[in-house]
């Protein structure tokens, strides 16, 4: 991250329902951006690395942890997205911000959807980078299910990626589609995000309010067509978690809405692809809602 780009850099916790949310903020001028980081081992300046720079000395840049988190507390009752979104309206508004742009990764993405459709004139564009909410179901529904309800099978996965930097990796290989993208400072990054104990239980109890015997909870599809706001879908080809079919319905639904296909990315394009990710990006952000 270069110097410039932190030469604004701001770190503070903010009290939200009586826990220290931790945020992070780069630059001073322009719109404002809310980065909204994934589910799992994530966490802010994880997922963010690689973007922040590109967009601090044009924006101000606003990249939270979630609760549990990085160094955020862990809030027990915060497991769905409708809370997320109400999180997201805390934020703005601790933070005095009228609107601002989100852009959320993943189960980030899923928190934006949800705000966007329940407070859209605090936003003034959404970018939705391989975003959860938007498919019915996941590949083998019936199991991920049942594994979400047998929780030592999640609890010794996280053991063993505590203790293995190399079923780090491998975890990292299945959300990545090109390997050699996967960098020993990558997996060394991860690595100390999966010590964090409280990222594992604030995961899980997403998922298991999440994931459904035939379905997942939120699938916002259906009201996709309300969103009037503009809206940039960035998401990997050979995304596995949310296949790509997923991101073409939406981008057919929402009225003001582009895809950006990042070919030969998994998951985590952000990271495994971060120069073509953060042009992608950048060129979105630069015009304004009313151009």
């Amino acid at each position: 991250m270069s110097e410039k780009a932190l030469e604004h850099n701001q770190e503070s916790f903010i009290q939200i329902e009586n826990r220290q949310l931790r945020v992070h903020q780069y630059g001073n001028k322009g719109q404002a951006v809310v980065l909204l980081h994934g589910g799992g081992t994530d966490s802010g300046l994880l997922s963010w690395k690689e973007t922040i720079p590109a967009l601090a000395e044009t924006h101000r840049v606003i990249v939270p942890d979630w609760p549990g988190y990085g160094e955020s507390e862990l809030m027990e009752d915060v497991f769905s997205l409708d809370r997320m979104g109400e999180l997201i309206l805390a934020l703005l508004d601790a933070m005095d911000l009228s609107s601002a742009a989100l852009v959320g990764v993943s189960m980030g993405g899923g928190a934006a959807l949800n705000f966007a459709l329940r407070w859209p004139d605090r936003v003034n564009s959404l970018v939705l980078v391989d975003s959860y909410g938007l498919q019915e179901r996941v590949p083998l529904q019936m199991l991920s299910w049942l594994m979400v309800r047998v929780p030592f099978l999640i609890r010794w996965t996280w053991v063993w990626m505590r203790r293995s930097r190399w079923i780090t990796r491998w975890a990292l290989a299945g959300i990545f589609h090109q390997k050699d993208a996967v960098s020993p400072e990558l997996v060394e990054e991860v690595y100390r995000a999966v010590q964090n104990r409280n990222a594992a239980r604030a995961f899980y109890a997403f998922q298991r309010f999440e994931v459904l015997p035939d379905r997942l909870r939120s699938c916002y599809q259906e009201q996709l067509y309300g969103i009037d706001v503009r809206t940039l879908l960035i998401h990997g080809e050979k995304d596995t978690l949310v296949p790509l079919e997923w991101a073409r319905e939406a981008a057919g639904r929402i009225p003001h809405a582009e895809l950006a296909v990042m070919p030969q990315c998994g998951h985590w394009p952000q990271r495994e692809n971060p120069e073509l990710f953060n042009n992608i990006l950048a060129a979105f952000l630069e015009i304004r809602p009313s151009e």
